[in-house]
């Protein structure tokens, strides 16, 4: 029997609430494929903070790189906006990212035909859409230096290396060969020097792939189009700051947020986490939706090789979905009963062990 260790990280917010939710699908699919899940959970982000007086303590990246995987919840609240850059529980995520070589985060955006309605496109626009946002995730314009605010003026500067894009282009082509074989790179070559080698990196790994089509687009074309024909899309490759933004739109495309699953990849541990943020203004009163959370459990099993149980929970939240049941943020599309966020995860456990 495999055995597999997950550091499980919480979080702020509704993160306990869907994590919990995820672990109880993973046992359920675990009992019936025959491997085991060892847990130890761990404090990140503003729970860290209250405990630690830091957002990201050392025991928290000591305890993920002894790990197989990391199963990640939510951060961050009103409660610690006010802190200093360095406490704030983003801080902390941003760190852990780096300190286990995470540069790749996957994000994957797939319509549910039970949820075509929960789109605010049009049912003919969304049906099929099945694509996946590559995002690099350590560079760029969020963690680019120098970087300084005055009173008066303020900047940050975006900076890649060749090999930061040569390794991020490495892992979309490789996806786009699990796929349907086309990568679009977005950038903003016409105006950026960052974005001219971007480009022109791109290009040279591509020569790698000659089964993948690779197409260039600009960024905000790339926004329009996911707006005007989402399905033109397999995988898009893009940068930090852009990936952020699109994927975000990707997410509304398919409905809600809280249906968006990511990967996080690179080191020698993955981290799977929804998009999502924490939430603090529902948390506790058993109405968040945890699908997100669980299809990131999915990726995890995945990442892990145990490609049956994934398909597992894929299957089982298809089957709950087909049978009506939602939470509370998709209750006016196709409902036939809402049911709390212990309910659903409950319901997807059922149908994975059957």
């Amino acid at each position: 029997m495999n055995n597999y260790k997950i550091a499980v990280i919480k979080g702020d917010g509704i993160g306990p609430e869907i994590v919990d939710e995820a672990i109880k699908v993973l046992d359920a699919v675990a009992g019936k494929e025959g491997f085991n899940l060892e847990y130890n959970e761990f404090l990140l982000g503003g729970s860290a903070v209250d405990v630690f007086d830091n957002p990201c303590p050392d025991e928290t990246i000591k305890g993920c790189l002894n790990s197989n995987a990391v199963l990640f919840g939510s951060i961050g609240g009103e409660k610690w906006d006010n802190l200093p850059k360095e406490k704030r529980p983003e801080f902390g995520l941003l760190k852990l990212r780096k300190s286990l070589g995470l540069f790749a985060n996957i994000r994957p955006a797939i319509i549910f035909d039970e949820l075509i309605n929960a789109s605010t496109l049009k049912p003919e626009v969304i049906k099929d859409v099945n694509l996946s946002v590559v995002r690099e995730l350590t560079g760029g314009i969020y963690f680019g230096q120098p970087r300084e605010k005055m009173a008066d003026v303020a900047f940050n500067t975006m900076i890649y290396t060749k090999e930061e894009i040569e390794r991020i282009a490495e892992v979309a082509f490789e996806e786009a060969m699990k796929r349907r074989k086309k990568v679009t790179s977005v950038d903003k070559a016409n105006v950026l020097e960052v974005s001219e080698l971007w480009r022109e990196t791109v290009e040279e790994i591509h020569k790698r792939y000659p089964l993948v089509e690779l197409e260039h687009m600009y960024v905000d074309n790339a926004a329009m189009q996911l707006v005007r024909n989402p399905k033109q899309f397999d995988v898009i490759l893009t940068g930090n700051i852009f990936g952020d933004i699109l994927s975000d739109e990707a997410s509304m495309i398919i409905g809600s947020i809280g249906l968006l699953p990511s990967a996080s990849i690179g080191g020698k541990v993955g981290l799977f986490e929804p998009i999502h943020g924490s939430a603090p203004d529902i948390a506790g009163q058993g109405i968040a939706n945890p699908i997100a959370t669980i299809l990131s459990a999915a990726m995890m099993l995945d990442f892990l090789g145990e490609n049956k149980a994934s398909q597992r929970i894929n299957t089982a939240i298809k089957n709950v979905l087909q049978e009506g049941y939602r939470t509370k943020d998709l209750a006016s599309f196709d409902a036939k009963e809402v049911v709390t966020t212990e309910e659903m995860g409950s319901l997807i456990a059922e149908h994975a062990a059957n």
